[in-house]
């Protein structure tokens, strides 16, 4: 008989790791304690057709930069070579840029999800939710690692 990855009384737990000061593990009530921030998101699902759901979680930012990300923060610049790869327990993966999310750059609102729909998502995991994506590709369910890596010093 086989076993679920997960106990019926398990939280799910996400990694935050790469070129990070405090890499750290997290779960959704980790993120609960985080400002929470609201989005109504419909995207279209390639199995499923359009989908509308509430999500609530922190901003990606504040979990990341609060993470000690290693860019020089003197050097604005600096934090543009940094990406964001987001991997999800069902294998998915999106990529991302610290550009994309970062205030002074993109500012896009991008969460990591503790709930859906008004439901905590302590079990299946939190879910990373980009509310300007029309298509949900980048939509990843069941986060368990978040890896930022700022590995490319030059360009020559």
């Amino acid at each position: 008989m086989s076993q679920s990855l997960y106990a019926a009384d398990t939280t799910a737990e996400l990694a935050l790791a790469g070129d990070l000061t405090r890499p750290a593990r997290l779960t959704v009530p980790d993120l609960l304690a985080w400002p929470q921030h609201e989005a109504d998101v419909s995207f279209e699902c390639a199995t499923s057709g359009i989908q509308h759901h509430r999500f609530t979680g922190p901003l990606l930012h504040d979990v990341l930069s609060a993470a000690g990300p290693v860019f020089d923060p003197a050097r604005r610049k600096d934090r543009l070579r940094f990406l964001i790869a987001v991997s999800g327990a069902d294998g998915h993966h999106a990529l991302l840029s610290w550009a994309e999310i970062d205030p002074d750059f993109g500012r896009a609102p991008v969460l990591l999800a503790a709930t859906i729909d008004g439901t905590p998502l302590d079990r299946a995991g939190a879910q990373l939710v980009l509310p300007q994506d029309r298509c949900g590709a980048r939509h990843i369910s069941g986060i368990t690692l978040i890896r930022v890596d700022g590995g490319y010093p030059s360009w020559a």
